[in-house]
């Protein structure tokens, strides 16, 4: 289209020209959506499903979507491979996918996801005397993009899905690093694909940055030397709305290119780099900075011409817009010789414009829209790819040992598989770290953006990873908790605003309406009091100490007027509805949060009587008013209560349904689960116990909830289950951990919603307070479930959906580790503690403010060998006895 909107001459069609997805004028919609809705890799553990290094799999046989031949933590080859797309970036700076087949797609740079963004940017190789010696280096095509993808119906113009590309491949993943081999008979070359950015605990800025990299390993496999030329191409995919939107271009960098966006005053946030640099081994990269420029498909196919042919273009930037930008290294490999080529990727994106919730003032310092972290650090893209650069190979040392340390375990590989699949949230656009340092993020990500703004507590209380990888982040989020987001009573904004600032006082506006969230509030002094003891700093405690008594103070005063120990006025939870009367889901939070201001207020030497009367009166109620004899239960009230319950009007659903109406009404508030038996029950006393707070409960009422749990809600098979809510988490033949059953027969006419669903940050909730308990073959069991729903075949084993992609919920897997092995260190105490369920000999890893290592027993000897950092243990607590450390 022309500036005017009318078609081109020669267009073909209006759809030729539409804009694209990354077009801002779309944020409208966007913003809308956000609000609902090397040559290997040392160290990898054995596994035998795996080939001698450097081979391929054999191919596995057909599988459906529900057979499980693949083992966990293994490659992904065949069917399995159809949806595996790994994120790379840095935490909070955007994000793109390197599919199992080696393709790289979902291309997020501009600070929210794009999820059908596939532009054309490919490697490639090809080897001199051979008819099909040009390959892009990439497996076969997926086949769910042959039909039914973005852009399908126009033959999948502008893709490189037409190139001929190699016939074998298969996928490792090995957190942070993936690994791809491809193989071809028409060629004696075998390749290897290695995609990293930079992820090391204890340096959180370089774990920041925008960047990635691919290092394309060739090894000579056939007994001549060959001459070869890799190449790396890409369409300026920085460009917006190509058509109407001036200021892209494709400008020279050392080793490479830099495709450009500019900005205007405008539209500031339009401005936009990615650098793209190659490290070449036997000469200098040569760029061709701007492709042959013509109509329709003249670009490409001059482009593959010169792959085919060995061309090595050396051209130099042009005037004005250009198609895309390469580099060619000519390569000559000895027969066996490996060699490789390190392709850098560095995005500079320094505006947006997004905003998100209401404010009383403007932000002198954050202004209206969010900037990123790394803007503030690196002024522009050439400061940060010449960082990029000239640290890569420490950073690259540093990640690796971090890999290396994270997988050296024992435990059993249907964890890691799901510890480390969902570690990749970290990458993805659901995490953003503002100009401040301080750390936001959705919930998860719709196809074109964020989904469910403003780090929602309630959401955020299963995510155990970040407090223990990063818990200057993970601190961060408690700063604007009990800052911005508290005001004057206590009250908490359960979503925090972009940029983020004081909450509007506004009470139509504050926490989307009259809602304080109380299990996301509650929840959040127990963090406050687990982020304590992990960095050891009490001076930051006492600072917050305050805020934290004001917080709990308008809890107790809003749902426990009556100050009985357990919450009874209508509790907002993570649900998106209100409990009515006491229940064990919200009251655990509250047990929990009384529990944790009792110690910090001993520590700190203040009296808090009044918190200590409540947690001994709850828990007596909570273990027999809430509990049936076999697990732990809601009881329904609307009477005697400060808020009045509103029946639904027998006329507004018509005549025919009254005798409905009237049903519902009679148990009282839609939305409630009342004698169901909820996956989510015991959440807050899971929280507690991975907080470092204890059981809380009798520890045998515990394990008979979760073994109701268990029983009552893991279903291998939900073909004939009824589902009308939303269905695709798990469906049909597939198996999952029910968020609720009604095993008594007592069903609510209208359960809570949600309820018949399946969230994978639950089933891993459950699943590791099971281990904590000792039910460990009840919580593999549900791991096991929940993996082989993401096995590669139907959904990408990186991407466990809830409400939006990359789901934060989901890294409650991060409680694995403490469930098997209750490895926890207390840097208040100096004291680690390790109760295993795996017996007296295992291996894991252990993350804390000080240092990364590998901690475990051997014999019943505790041991510890920190990798990075140092970690002061005084003591040594296992299984409740004090034993002598060996380091």
């Amino acid at each position: 289209m022309n500036d005017n909107g009318s078609c081109d001459p020669g267009c073909g069609c209006h759809g030729d020209n539409m804009p694209d997805k990354n077009d801002y004028s779309r944020r409208s919609f966007i913003k809308s959506m956000a609000f609902g809705g090397g040559l290997g890799l040392t160290g990898v553990p054995a596994n035998p499903s795996l080939a001698a290094e450097g081979t391929l799999m054999p191919d596995p046989p057909a599988a459906s979507a529900y057979e499980k031949e693949r083992a966990f933590n293994s490659p992904y080859k065949g069917p399995f491979l159809e949806k595996v797309a790994v994120p790379i970036g840095g935490i909070g700076a955007g994000m793109f996918c390197l599919e199992g087949t080696g393709a790289i797609s979902q291309v997020s740079f501009r600070h929210i996801l794009d999820f059908y963004k596939e532009p054309m940017i490919f490697a490639a190789v090809s080897v001199k005397g051979y008819q099909n010696g040009a390959k892009v280096l990439q497996g076969p095509v997926r086949h769910s993009k042959y039909y039914g993808g973005a852009f399908t119906a126009r033959g999948s113009k502008g893709k490189h899905y037409g190139l001929p590309r190699f016939s074998d491949v298969q996928c490792t993943h090995s957190f942070p690093f993936t690994t791809i081999d491809l193989r071809d008979p028409d060629i004696p070359v075998d390749a290897r694909i290695t995609g990293w950015s930079p992820f090391i605990p204890g340096n959180t800025h370089d774990s920041c940055l925008p960047v990635g990299a691919l290092e394309y390993t060739l090894t000579n496999t056939g007994n001549s030397t060959i001459e070869a030329v890799f190449s790396f191409h890409s369409e300026n995919l920085m460009a917006l709305f190509p058509n109407r939107v001036r200021g892209h271009t494709i400008r020279s960098a050392e080793d490479g290119f830099v495709l450009c966006q500019s900005g205007n005053p405008e539209q500031p946030h339009n401005e936009g780099y990615l650098a793209v640099t190659a490290d070449s081994p036997d000469s200098r990269p040569v760029i061709d900075h701007c492709w042959f420029k013509g109509p329709h498909y003249d670009s490409v196919t001059i482009l593959w011409q010169s792959i085919a042919e060995r061309r090595s273009i050396s051209n130099p930037p042009q005037e004005g817009a250009c198609p895309g930008g390469s580099i060619y290294c000519p390569l000559k490999l000895t027969p066996g010789q490996p060699k490789t080529v390190r392709v850098k990727l560095a995005w500079h994106v320094p505006k947006s414009d997004l905003s998100y919730g209401k404010q009383d003032t403007q932000q002198a310092a954050g202004g209206n829209f969010y900037e990123p972290w790394y803007a503030t650090r690196f002024k522009d893209i050439d400061n940060l790819n010449t960082y990029w650069s000239a640290n890569y190979d420490k950073l690259r040392r540093q990640t690796e040992s971090f890999r290396s340390c994270l997988n050296d375990t024992t435990l059993p590989a249907e964890v890691m598989e799901a510890v480390t699949a969902n570690l990749n949230i970290l990458r993805t656009p659901t995490v953003l770290r503002e100009k401040s340092g301080r750390l936001w993020g959705f919930e998860g990500c719709n196809d074109l953006g964020g989904c469910c703004y403003g780090s929602c507590t309630h959401v955020w209380n299963y995510a155990q990873a970040i407090s223990h990888l990063f818990p200057d982040l993970e601190r961060s989020l408690r700063q604007t908790e009990f800052n911005e987001n508290q005001n004057a009573s206590g009250r908490q904004a359960f979503r925090s605003n972009l940029p983020i600032g004081e909450a509007s006082s506004d009470p139509k506006d504050f926490m989307e309406g009259r809602y304080a969230a109380s299990d996301g509030q509650l929840g959040g002094i127990m963090k406050i009091y687990r982020e304590w003891r992990i960095s050891g700093d009490t001076n930051w405690l006492k600072s917050i100490w305050p805020q934290v008594r004001q917080s709990l103070d308008f809890c107790i005063g809003t749902w426990d007027p009556r100050k009985t120990g357990i919450l009874e006025e209508p509790q907002h939870n993570t649900y998106d509805i209100q409990f009515w009367g006491p229940n064990s889901m919200c009251s655990g939070f509250y047990l929990g949060a009384l529990n944790a201001a009792c110690i910090i207020g001993e520590i700190l030497g203040e009296n808090v009587p009044e918190y200590d009367q409540l947690r001994k009166r709850g828990r007596k109620l909570f273990e027999s008013e809430l509990y049936n004899g076999e697990y732990f239960i809601q009881k329904v009230r609307t009477q005697g209560l400060v808020e009045k319950f509103e029946p639904i009007d027998e006329a507004a659903a018509g005549k025919g349904y009254r005798d409905v109406v009237r049903l519902i009404n009679q148990s009282g508030p839609k939305y409630q689960y009342g004698n169901g038996c909820l996956s989510d029950g015991l959440t807050g006393i899971w929280l507690a116990k991975a907080c470092g707070l204890g059981d809380l409960l009798d520890p045998a009422k515990i394990r008979s909830h979760l073994k109701a749990v268990y029983k009552y809600n893991l279903k291998k098979d939900l073909s004939d289950h009824v589902n009308p809510q939303r269905p695709s988490y798990a469906l049909g033949a597939e198996g999952g951990l029910l968020l609720c059953t009604w095993p008594k027969g007592d069903p609510i006419p209208i359960p809570f919603i949600y309820s018949n669903e399946v969230w994978t940050g639950i089933e891993y909730m459950a699943a590791s307070h099971m281990m904590m308990m000792g039910m460990v073959e009840e919580g593999l069991d549900i791991v096991r479930t929940c993996r082989n729903r993401y096995n590669g075949t139907i959904r990408n084993p990186f991407d466990e959906y809830e409400c939006g992609h990359y789901y934060v919920r989901a890294m409650s897997s991060y409680a694995f580790f403490q469930g098997l092995t209750g490895v926890r260190y207390d840097a208040i105490d100096r004291t680690l503690f390790i109760d295993s369920r795996l017996g007296d000999s295992f291996r894991s890893f252990i993350s804390t403010a000080s240092g990364f290592g590998t901690v475990g027993l051997l014999k019943g000897k505790p041991f510890l060998q920190m990798k990075s950092g140092k970690l002061d243990v005084e003591r040594t607590v296992v299984n409740g006895s004090k034993m002598a450390l060996s380091t």
